[in-house]
């Protein structure tokens, strides 16, 4: 196949047919929003379904449903480094932008991934919105806060995060607890317990596998800490939140790592 023919073919029907692609400035402006935590403009654009409108939209298969997957993943890269570059931790921005083109991967409809796409643009742009209401952090915090994301499945000490970034453990509790407002200890208590709550909520796995997983030292301290931190045992929380389904789309059992 002659690609520079091939390529002159696809830009002459371009100019030919009636359809444009929208002004790029319009997608910067939508990015920004989300980058900073503009959470109203950003309902009120998912609200206008712009996402599946087809006036704008590149084709980038000839299949409509494909099309739209290409699409959702463009849009969840692009959104992922705007956050990134706003302040969001890397590993969050990534575990979370991974988490959506999951999602996305099972659905099987344009509906399904519409419904999706508004729900991936509010979470991130929600996200955002706390981080911009939190102090501006130190380097070394930054690090620290991200290399607890990526290790959360791990036990982790001060110890360990001071050897990490090369600071005495008394500094890194007294800088944490300044800039951050809690003990260290406690943030990443509560990271494990709102991951918790996710697997509780939109997995089919055991409380003991996801005690075990997330480094607890037993299932009775897991549903002791998860107790004492939300009001419920994690029984009582899966009872009452768990759902089959999440706007149409299937949750579905995948191997923890």
């Amino acid at each position: 196949m002659d690609l520079n023919k091939e390529w002159h073919r696809s830009e002459f029907m371009s100019h030919e047919g009636t359809a444009s692609h929208r002004i790029i400035e319009t997608e910067f402006t939508f990015y920004d929003a989300i980058a900073n935590g503009n959470v109203e403009y950003v309902i009120e654009n998912c609200r206008e379904n712009t996402f599946t409108n087809p006036e704008g939209m590149g084709k980038l298969s000839d299949h409509a449903l494909q099309n739209i997957r290409y699409h959702f993943v463009i849009t969840t890269a692009m959104i992922t480094r705007y956050c990134v570059h706003g302040g969001m931790e890397q590993e969050k921005a990534y575990t979370l932008s991974d988490f959506y083109i999951n999602k996305m991967d099972k659905c099987n409809s344009i509906r399904e991934i519409s419904l999706l796409h508004g729900v991936m643009c509010q979470d991130f742009c929600k996200k955002m919105e706390q981080i911009r209401k939190q102090q501006v952090i130190s380097k070394p915090i930054v690090l620290c806060i991200d290399y607890i994301y990526s290790h959360i499945h791990y036990r982790i000490t001060i110890k360990e995060l001071a050897e990490y970034l090369g600071i005495s453990e008394s500094y890194l509790s007294k800088l944490f607890h300044r800039e951050v407002g809690i003990p260290l200890s406690q943030y990443i208590l509560n990271l494990k317990i709102e991951k918790a709550k996710n697997l509780l909520q939109f997995s089919s796995y055991s409380i003991v596998d996801i005690a075990n997983y997330l480094s607890f030292s037993s299932q009775s301290h897991f549903i002791q800490v998860f107790q004492k931190s939300t009001g419920n045992t994690p029984h009582k929380y899966r009872t009452q939140y768990f759902r089959n389904n999440w706007e149409g789309i299937s949750i579905k059992k995948e191997p923890l790592i």
